[in-house]
């Protein structure tokens, strides 16, 4: 009597899924990476240190001090930390994370989420990339992960960038924190990491905002142009005094929360309310980014 095959096993059919979207991540990582304008973004987030450090080196060569610093809170006149710089370069790395966070960070991120899917669109390239096996959401999850991607590569070139001019041009030692406490160099090291990694994960709700946007229009520019002028104008709103009841729910309203890691105990209140923020803000816009994607009529 001859016996039944036996039933395939549920991993067989799954592992070439995960190793073709595994496959389709690498590359779009490839094809974001290998982009002079990304490069090209690279370059200006990596030379905003070397430009505060070259000034405040300046400033304080013949034992001058710097004046207007902001505070921690980055409400001040100048960047966060820049007056500590000159004592410890290490702080340039706070200094330049807060520094590029307003404007530069997500203006970068701006850009390669809002042409993740339209510059496809644009480029008459969408339309192959639908094709079997790989779908609608399985796309839109991979252009979206190499989004993220690149929001922690941004804020690491600019806290190494920082780290290596810091070090070059100024003393180097124990750290002392906001909070008065004076910590090792290895420490302050561990949590300048930390907080590279909060900024990154600051930047999730404006990448998830431009990558629905994305999916809005077959225009790259208009796209890019539409994320960077809504920065633009929350960035204003979030400003101005009499919309405060508002300012709580803008996605940059956390942003500079980071500093509470320099301070001992580290308050973790700030924190918490900017990942919630943004994990919001990439849920609703993520969501809204699939329902709109997976309905279009893609045409190019």
């Amino acid at each position: 009597m001859a016996t039944e095959p036996p039933a395939s096993s549920p991993a067989g059919p799954r592992t070439p899924r995960l190793l073709w979207t595994f496959g389709l991540f690498r590359s779009e990582l490839v094809t974001v990476f290998r982009r002079w304008r990304t490069l090209a973004l690279f370059a200006v987030l990596a030379g905003v240190p070397l430009l505060v450090g070259v000034a405040v080196r300046i400033e304080t060569r013949n034992g001058g001090s710097l004046g207007g610093g902001g505070g921690p809170d980055g409400n001040g006149n100048g960047p966060a930390f820049i007056e500590q710089v000159s004592n410890n370069g290490l702080f340039l790395t706070f200094a330049a994370l807060a520094a590029t966070l307003p404007f530069f960070l997500p203006m970068a991120i701006g850009v390669i989420a809002g042409d993740s899917i339209a510059g496809e669109a644009s480029g008459g390239t969408l339309r192959y990339l639908l094709v079997a096996p790989a779908g609608r959401t399985r796309l839109l999850l991979a252009k979206y992960a190499s989004v993220l991607a690149f929001c922690l590569a941004a804020t690491l070139v600019v806290a190494v960038s920082a780290l290596i001019v810091g070090f070059a041009l100024f003393p180097v030692g124990d750290v002392t924190l906001l909070s008065g406490t004076t910590i090792s160099l290895s420490d302050g090291m561990l949590r300048c990491l930390l907080i590279a990694v909060l900024v990154a994960a600051s930047l999730v709700g404006i990448g998830a905002l431009g990558l629905f946007i994305s999916t809005l229009t077959d225009s790259g520019i208009g796209a890019m142009a539409a994320t960077v002028g809504l920065l633009i104008t929350v960035q204003i709103i979030d400003n101005i005094p009499q919309l405060h009841a508002f300012q709580p729910y803008l996605f940059p309203h956390y942003w500079l929360s980071f500093a509470d890691i320099l301070r001992d105990p580290v308050t973790w209140t700030g924190i918490a309310k900017n990942l919630g923020l943004q994990a919001l803000y990439a849920a609703v816009f993520g969501s809204a980014a699939w329902a709109r994607f997976t309905t279009r009529d893609v045409t190019a």
